[in-house]
């Protein structure tokens, strides 16, 4: 599986994942489409934060089972952390922000998070 570095618009907040982008996807959920993610999810034994802890702030809204993380600084919500349906600590990464991904290659799915 290939290994990314992403991270903020700042570059307060930097961190490497390993991601297989073949699984994107897209959300239509009210805070998903209104920041335009494409999203991917990783265990978090896959991503490692090298800086920006101290940065980062967090949103959480409707089941508040999402930390949204974005950073203080500028803003980017470049990753968020939560657990998938098998309770295993996940984390969700905003492909926009990882260096080197060509975002017209990706063939992303679509989540119904409004009708959720």
């Amino acid at each position: 599986m290939p290994k990314y570095t992403g991270g903020c618009h700042c570059k307060a907040v930097r961190y490497e994942v390993m991601a297989d982008l073949a699984k994107t996807m897209t959300c239509n959920c009210s805070h998903c489409e209104a920041k335009g993610f494409i999203l991917t999810f990783v265990p978090a034994g896959d991503f490692t934060l090298l800086s920006g802890e101290d940065s980062l702030t967090e949103y959480r809204f409707h089941t508040k089972k999402i930390a949204h993380l974005f950073c203080k600084v500028c803003g980017v919500q470049s990753f968020g952390r939560g657990t998938d349906q098998a309770d295993s600590e996940t984390v969700m990464i905003n492909v926009r922000c990882l260096q080197g991904v060509d975002l017209s290659t990706l063939e992303s799915g679509k989540f119904d998070g409004k009708n959720m």
